[in-house]
């Protein structure tokens, strides 16, 4: 027989759940996304936001958010693999289903550094090698790109960074040399050095080669990372500004809080960042 309370509980119980189905769980296995109206860029995350995890635990992360695009680091890939670990490597990013689609950031302090950079990059076979050389390099680094015929992005890492600081100071540096030399645009620090990253993004956009999708508490120097919807960049108009400028290369998350438990944070700028582009077209 039903009584009062138990049509009270059944009812309930039956909102809850209604409710429950409804709100989405990062960690659930995502939808198939529509490729109508697809982006010309495509979400990545940069290795080192998996600085304190092997390859397979990384991998499984990303398997978890959905993305299929990775910037390798030398801690998941050292520089003096071999061919066959290197063979090993991308075995085992496609049965993942990930592609490694640059290698970097890596420091170089001389020209033996950068030969060993750009070796490295070939033979993990990648057109694209993130990197911070020192100003006397430059013109050696356009030359390399010649000869290798692979892209170099240099990355800015804001007001700490007495080098690169930001994507102009890159740019300044740069534009008169080989095309093939240009910016890996970290939108965060650029932001902690006080610029507007969206304006810098339509200003340096046809040498930003690579971006490393970041948002930041504050505009200075204590500015740390946070959750991609939590900070003071407006992530909405900088997708639109993606759009504008027709971006074509990688949005590499970087996700540098919680770096021994990131998932959390990783899905939600995933999902965030997801959001924004299916609600700004």
């Amino acid at each position: 027989m039903t009584t009062r309370r138990n049509f009270l509980q059944t009812g309930i119980l039956g909102l809850a759940a209604a409710t429950l189905t409804n709100i989405p769980s990062v960690f659930a296995v995502p939808a198939k996304r529509s490729a109508a109206g697809k982006d010309p860029f495509k979400l990545a995350i940069a290795g080192y936001s998996f600085l304190n995890f092997n390859l397979d635990e990384s991998l499984k992360m990303m398997k978890r958010v959905d993305v299929h695009y990775l910037c390798i680091k030398d801690f998941h890939l050292p520089f003096k693999s071999t061919a066959e670990e290197i063979a090993a490597f991308h075995a085992k990013l496609k049965d993942n289903n990930v592609t490694g689609y640059a290698v970097g950031p890596i420091y170089t302090k001389n020209k033996e550094e950068i030969d060993n950079a750009f070796d490295y990059a070939k033979r993990v076979g990648v057109d694209l090698l993130i990197g911070i050389p020192a100003h006397a390099d430059l013109e050696y680094v356009a030359q390399k790109t010649k000869e290798y015929n692979i892209r170099y992005a240099i990355h800015n890492h804001g007001p700490q960074d007495k080098l690169y600081p930001n994507a102009e100071s890159i740019y300044n540096l740069i534009k008169n040399l080989d095309h093939r030399v240009g910016i890996c645009f970290d939108m965060g620090h650029n932001k902690r050095d006080g610029r507007d990253s969206v304006a810098d993004l339509l200003k340096f956009s046809k040498r930003i080669f690579d971006m490393h999708l970041k948002n930041v508490t504050v505009a200075a120097n204590e500015g740390t990372t946070c959750e991609l919807g939590r900070g003071v960049i407006d992530i909405p108009a900088f997708v639109k500004m993606l759009r504008k400028v027709n971006y074509q290369g990688c949005c590499s998350l970087e996700y540098e809080k919680d770096m021994k438990d990131p998932l959390a944070g990783i899905a939600e700028s995933v999902g965030y960042f997801r959001g924004v582009c299916d609600g700004t077209r």
